[in-house]
Order: C-alpha cells, then sequence, then structure tokens
C-alpha cells in the first residue's frame, strides 16, 4: 500500500476547526497529517498539536499558495501520495479520503480530486457553484479529452486533491509564486508529461463560499491576473470563456427551478465577475496600489 500524507495550509481556522480536527482523524487513519500553519493566534496550531497532528509554523509573509504546498511536497519525503485539504473543507464520512487515493490504484493517474458539497449554510448560489463544478458522476482525463473539454482538462481543487508525489515534483512541482489556482497549474504539468487527472465522485468533502458580489468582483480579478501571468495555459487549453456562459446557462436555470428572486443578485454577480476578469487580464497596466485594492488577495502584490 502506498503511504500517505495530508497537508493543510492553516491561518486561524476559525469555529470549524475542532470539527476539521475530528473529522481528519477519523478519515486519516495512518495516514501523516501535517499542519502548516501562517503563525495563527486563534490556536489553531495548538489544537492541532493536541489532536496528534504534526504542525509547521511559518511566517505570514513568506505563506504563498503554490511555493508554501510544494515545500510541503518535499517536507513529506516519505509518502507516496500527498493529499492537500483547506481548513473549511470537512471531510463527509470516514471513507472520503481512501476512496480518492483508491484513484492511484491506476499507474497511469498523477493526481485525484473529490468532489466538494455545499455546507449545509450555503446560499442557492454557493449551492449551484458546487453542483456545476463537482458533479456526480466520476472521470477520467488525459491529453486527448483538451478538444473536448478545454481547460476544464486541468481542473483539480487542492481543497480536496491528492497527488502522486515523485510525479508531481518531476514535472517541477507547483508554481513558486501565483496568486491562486496552483491546483490547476500543477495539473497541467502533470497533462503535458502524459499523466491522466482522476475525479472521484464518490469522494467528498463539504466545501463551499456564501461570497458578497464584491468578493465575487476581487476573486475573478485575481482569477483573470492568473491567466495573464500563466497565459499557457489559455494557449494550450483554451480560453475560459466559453466554460463561463455554459455556467451561466446553468444557475439561471437552476436558480428559476429553486430560488427565482436570487436571479438579480445572480446576474450583479455576473456582470462583476465579468469586469473583474477583464481587468484582471490586464493586469500589468494597472499600478500596484490598485491591484491591492481590486485583489482577494492584496498580499501577493507587495
Amino acid at each position: 500500500m502506498n503511504s500517505v500524507g495530508l497537508c493543510v495550509p492553516t491561518l486561524n481556522a476559525g469555529t470549524l476547526w475542532h470539527e476539521w480536527l475530528k473529522r481528519t482523524a477519523l478519515a486519516a487513519d495512518g495516514f501523516r497529517v501535517l499542519v502548516v500553519d501562517s503563525c495563527s493566534i486563534d490556536g489553531t496550531a495548538e489544537a492541532a498539536r493536541d489532536a496528534g497532528f504534526e504542525t509547521l509554523e511559518i511566517s505570514r509573509e513568506t505563506f504563498n499558495h503554490g511555493a508554501t504546498r510544494h515545500s510541503a511536497l518535499h517536507h513529506l519525503s516519505d509518502c507516496d501520495i500527498v493529499v492537500f485539504l483547506t481548513q473549511d473543507a470537512l471531510v463527509a464520512d470516514s471513507e472520503a479520503l481512501f476512496r480518492l487515493v483508491s484513484e492511484f490504484e491506476d499507474p497511469k493517474v498523477g493526481a485525484a480530486f473529490g468532489r466538494q458539497l455545499p455546507h449545509l449554510d450555503a446560499t442557492p448560489i454557493a449551492a449551484h457553484a458546487r453542483l456545476f463544478n463537482y458533479p456526480a458522476s466520476s472521470r477520467v482525463v488525459s491529453q486527448t479529452d483538451i478538444p473536448r473539454l478545454g481547460i476544464k482538462t486541468a481542473f483539480l481543487s487542492n481543497s480536496f486533491a491528492a497527488y502522486r508525489r515523485q510525479a508531481l515534483i518531476e514535472v517541477g512541482g507547483f508554481p513558486d509564486h501565483v496568486i491562486l489556482s496552483e491546483d490547476m497549474v500543477a495539473g497541467a504539468r502533470l497533462l503535458k508529461q502524459g499523466w491522466k487527472l482522476a475525479y472521484n465522485a464518490d469522494a467528498c468533502v463539504y466545501h463551499s463560499h456564501n461570497y458578497s458580489i464584491s468578493e465575487e468582483f476581487k476573486r475573478y480579478f485575481d482569477i483573470g491576473a492568473f491567466h495573464s501571468q500563466e497565459a499557457w495555459l489559455i494557449e494550450w487549453l483554451g480560453s475560459a470563456e466559453g466554460e463561463g456562459l455554459r455556467f451561466i446557462r446553468s444557475e439561471a436555470k437552476y436558480l428559476l427551478k429553486h430560488a427565482p428572486l436570487a436571479l438579480p443578485s445572480a446576474l450583479l454577480r455576473t456582470f462583476s465577475k465579468y469586469v473583474g476578469y477583464r481587468l484582471g487580464r490586464h493586469e500589468r497596466q494597472l499600478p500596484t496600489r490598485l491591484k491591492k485594492r481590486l485583489s482577494m488577495h492584496a498580499r501577493f502584490w507587495r
């Protein structure tokens, strides 16, 4: 059996943390669990140690979505498979992690990710986003699926994903300095070298965000900036805008059925996301001070 490590980057994990620790302790039996904490002041690291998990504390200034996870890959050097979770993703049951790791029984799978279900407090808009991006059907993709799936071929989510450690390191690992979507870069690097990416719809976590319209704008500004800075992804896999249109149609249909009063908000959000994304694509023409105000990750623009 492959040895498995699990890494979770944390910063003031909050009220969900004790539930996260309890659920993960049950689901990760036999795994090496590493908590990489960015100097939390709410007892996050202490609670992890009390739960029996290994902790590594880093300064907030050194955290980066890609570089921190890449460092964790090397820290977990005795593990064949490394699972990444976020502090707000709760495993749905005690078998979720084992189901995800089972994808590596196929020697051609380089990475796998599981299904994200909306939290109980998710708004209809947040719930639809999870149902759209994480359907009930599993799949395995390779380079041959790019003409059909486009940029979606490299889709992964480090809120709940696992990697064949040595394979990922050999293709370059996670990027050193990205604003977000380090998982997509990792997935694309694996695809380029002939590895497959698996999606297991039976391995589930609860994970969703009730973003405000302003937060949606900032998030999509960051996505646009990422696509600008990692232009090779768009050149190789294709534009993300076609997928965006499919999402809009799906969201309208879902809200008409489940929450028609949310349609005006969804329309405003769509406009906000589009404007944010387009500004992000032109981030090189914007002053740093403005980018900090437009971004969800202002520290990135130091």
